[in-house]
């Protein structure tokens, strides 16, 4: 059994690796089990195609994010703000945007290159593709929405920001986020997530972004 879970392990492991490199509509079953260092038998043991592959990458991928997505946002493990709890909210946007650019930074040290959001790449290159994989997609963008808007709600009801639609504000938020990152991508800069900060307390209209 444990020989039999490595070999599934290192299936979506090579997958998710080369899904980020070249994206999904180039890769091919061989050259999955070639990087995996296993047989092509074994990829249809455990997967009855490339799209069911896909499907587990994305879920093994978010379950991991959204645990680091939660811890920042939460602030485990961080006191957050001041004695009063004043800014914690919003600061748990600022380590959510830290994360992101240290996970593209360790990313690029590891390939040499930026290479991106997996869930935003696969959502550009197959949002006219397979539906199954396109809306598994937007149930995880749903969530990540839902997460951030509990942060800006909880920010509204301190008093830190003054947009009134927590939901559409997270929306946004989101939004930057994949937009910055897709322009890191392209431009081989994780730097360009540095404007995600200032340009959310504008956005958000933060009362003072001294206090941040």
């Amino acid at each position: 059994m444990g020989r039999t879970s490595d070999a599934r392990e290192r299936i979506l492991t090579a997958a998710k690796t080369l899904m980020l490199s070249r994206g999904y509509s180039a890769l091919g079953v061989a050259e999955i089990c070639k990087a995996a260092g296993v047989p092509k038998g074994s990829f249809y043991y455990f997967f009855a195609s490339k799209e069911e592959l896909a499907l587990a990458v994305i879920d093994e991928h978010w379950t991991a994010q959204r645990t680091e997505w939660t811890r920042a946002l939460d602030g485990e493990g961080d006191g957050g703000g001041d004695g009063d709890g004043a800014a914690r909210a919003l600061q748990g946007l600022r380590r959510l945007y830290e994360f992101t650019a240290a996970e593209l930074r360790a990313g690029q040290r590891s390939c040499g290159t930026v290479t991106g959001c997996l869930l935003g790449n696969l959502a550009l290159e197959m949002s006219t593709g397979t539906a199954t994989v396109r809306e598994r997609l937007r149930e995880i963008f749903d969530e990540q929405v839902a997460l951030v808007e509990e942060t800006v709600a909880e920010a509204h009801g301190r008093g830190e920001v003054t947009v009134a639609d927590a939901h559409e504000a997270a929306r946004a938020l989101v939004a930057q986020l994949e937009g910055q990152v897709l322009f890191a991508k392209l431009y081989d800069d994780a730097g360009r997530l540095d404007v995600l900060w200032p340009n959310s307390l504008a956005l958000l209209g933060a009362r003072t972004s001294s206090t941040y």
